[in-house]
């Protein structure tokens, strides 16, 4: 059983984590919600889409301009009290790895810490526990907030995302976050190659054989631009597919762009699986 903020999702539940960017230079949407009322917009279709968690996040994760944790937090921290205000059961999540920031939002009514960097501020999930909220534990091949990778390497390099996601879990969960609250994400693009992405999808049952739900943020990643050569806005049949392997193969927890889309998959792979029953089935019986 997953449980984050009110919400309860069983083991073979998918869930969908929308992406709210409240960055004016988000590689994607290239601001397009970085301001409030298009973001509540964002917001809205979300969750009528079928998404249960919103992912909000104050700083793009490449490079770019400098962000202060004073500028990331007067970013999200409203927005998160105006999100719980007007959706009091939706999940909300904010990505950062700032544990300053991780304060002010779970102030603010945030359920669940993104720490998309691996853990790189120690005290974040310090802060999850301290508030009884969920946390991400992903893998980031130790890399720096907002740099890319440069001839990384790894003898192997799922038991390197086994090793740091499972010893993160394992450390929140000693410090006093719930264990029923905690996931763990391979970290595609993040202090890897393309090839090592795709290893990590490859592998992923090898991920969700640990017990811990795993979450994958595969929306329009460069992994899925290299290997299909095609540019941002053209990366979503990609996503997709490799969202259906990844759902065949356990993930429970998908960070998306394209909600609805995303929704019709996993419901998709879920009912083959035998895990959905279809909406409809009246073929045969007429």
């Amino acid at each position: 059983m997953l449980r984050l903020g009110r919400r309860e999702f069983a083991a073979h539940e998918p869930v969908i984590m929308a992406i709210v960017n409240r960055t004016p230079d988000s590689f994607y949407d290239q601001g397009a919600t970085f301001h409030d009322e298009p973001a509540l917009a964002r917001v809205e279709q979300a969750v009528a889409d079928g998404a249960a968690i919103i992912d909000i996040g104050g700083v793009k994760a490449g490079p770019g301009d400098e962000v202060s944790a004073e500028e990331e937090a007067r970013r999200t921290v409203a927005f998160v009290a105006e999100v719980r205000r007007r959706f009091p059961d939706v999940v909300i999540s904010v990505d950062t790895w700032r544990h300053e920031v991780g304060e002010a939002v779970c102030e603010a009514g945030a359920d669940l810490l993104n720490d998309a960097w691996g853990g790189v501020d120690p005290k974040l999930a310090e802060v999850a526990a301290r508030y009884g909220v969920g946390l991400v534990c992903t893998h980031a091949g130790g890399a720096e907030p907002r740099t890319r990778p440069h001839r990384v390497t790894y003898d192997d390099v799922m038991a390197d995302i086994l090793k740091v996601t499972v010893g993160l879990a394992e450390r929140a969960v000693a410090l006093g976050v719930p264990r029923e609250s905690v996931l763990i994400d391979p970290g595609h693009d993040f202090g890897k190659n393309t090839r090592h992405s795709l290893e990590a999808t490859r592998r992923l049952g090898e991920m969700v054989e640990t017990g811990w739900p795993v979450l994958v943020s595969l929306s329009n990643k460069d992994f899925v631009g290299e290997t299909l050569d095609r540019p941002v806005k053209e990366r979503v049949l990609g996503t997709l597919a490799t969202t259906a392997v990844s759902a065949w193969l356990g993930a429970q927890v998908y960070r998306v762009h394209e909600v609805a889309e995303t929704r019709q998959v996993l419901d998709m792979v879920a009912t083959i699986a035998g895990h959905r029953e279809p909406a409809v089935a009246r073929r045969g019986l007429a």
